[in-house]
């Protein structure tokens, strides 16, 4: 019975897949939006690593928490730098894992696909986005923190452009700049099961 479930579930799984990446035909045009929903974010496939255009900056994905402490006051903690977590959990091991490589760095390329730059909603997925990255931010901090209880939480993103190869004669600048989204409010019921 089992191994019967696991199959059915694994072929729907390919077939999802091969759908998604597969040229437009007939089965993929009917089912498109089905076939979209179950893939994004988690399965998305992104090929900007190759031409025509790489990625030309180092994008960090950073949080912090207002944690409401037992005494009634609050307190504001520093940005703590999720990206450099992942990658020190990625370095030096021979099979990271793929949450570490890239559930926070899609999170935010779903969020920022769907929101335009004053960080408002374009569509349907807009709420989806941040409820999913909120739901990240949470799983790394739990509902207390420094002895408190967390209320809200803020991301921001660090984007570093990457220097060009000397060959190239490019100019280029250093600057990281910073895109800050609202502070959201949260509870316990944010922290995903088992995080």
């Amino acid at each position: 019975m089992a191994l019967g479930v696991v199959t059915v579930l694994v072929a729907v799984h390919l077939a999802m897949v091969f759908l998604h990446v597969a040229p437009a035909n007939t089965v993929s045009k009917r089912y498109g939006s089905t076939v979209s929903d179950y893939i994004n974010p988690e399965f998305e496939q992104n090929w900007k690593l190759f031409a025509p255009n790489p990625l030309q900056q180092n994008i960090a994905v950073h949080a912090r928490a207002e944690v409401a402490r037992p005494d009634g006051s609050t307190e504001r903690t520093g940005w703590v730098d999720l990206t450099a977590m992942d990658t020190e959990n990625i370095r030096g091991n021979p099979f990271p894992s793929h949450t570490d490589q890239n559930e926070l760095r899609r999170a935010w390329d779903f969020f920022t696909g769907s929101h335009d730059a004053e960080n408002r909603s374009t569509g349907l997925r807009g709420d989806l986005s941040e409820e999913y990255l909120r739901r990240i931010v949470m799983s790394r901090f739990g509902s207390e923190l420094n002895g408190g209880e967390v209320r809200r939480v803020q991301v921001r993103s660090a984007t570093t452009p990457v220097a060009p190869p000397p060959w190239s004669g490019e100019s280029f600048g250093t600057e990281t700049t910073y895109r800050v989204l609202p502070w959201w409010p949260v509870d316990r019921t944010d922290v995903p099961e088992g995080a």
